[in-house]
């Protein structure tokens, strides 16, 4: 299958988005069954990532405890004024590879497929390719 796409946009400097249903439904779309969904991002200060969906505080609570381990402003040397996004991208990971079962992820019961904005707001993109066993 050719690599689909999906388009995020972002609306404040740090955002985690669930982006689980979008994934999913290219899955229904696509005629694997069974198989494995490869997600990447393009992008330096994102990323993707795999974690509860069933409490909201867990989406904040990840990017307080970021923000205390990595802050925004801090003795860098980056002239853009991003370091700390790219540090968070590379805790978090470009590329997630999740197994397909009767065309559905297979996910715990309280999982979630995450893009995560350290440097918004901005267009995203996330690249999709689903491969049958």
């Amino acid at each position: 299958m050719e690599i689909r796409e999906i388009n995020i946009k972002t609306n404040i400097r740090e955002q985690i988005v669930d982006i689980t249903h979008e994934v999913e439904e290219l899955i229904k779309e696509s005629k694997v069954i069974n198989g494995y969904c490869i997600i990447s991002i393009p992008h330096t200060t994102a990323g993707i990532t795999i974690n509860e969906n069933a409490d909201p505080a867990v989406k904040r609570d990840i990017l307080n405890i970021l923000d205390n381990l990595i802050p925004l402003y801090g003795d860098y040397e980056h002239i853009e004024g991003n370091s700390a996004a790219h540090v968070k991208a590379i805790l978090t990971g470009f590329s997630q590879i999740i197994l397909i079962e009767n065309k559905t992820l297979k996910l715990g019961t309280w999982q979630g497929v995450y893009f995560c904005e350290y440097d918004g707001p901005r267009d995203r993109k996330v690249y999709v390719k689903i491969i049958s066993d």
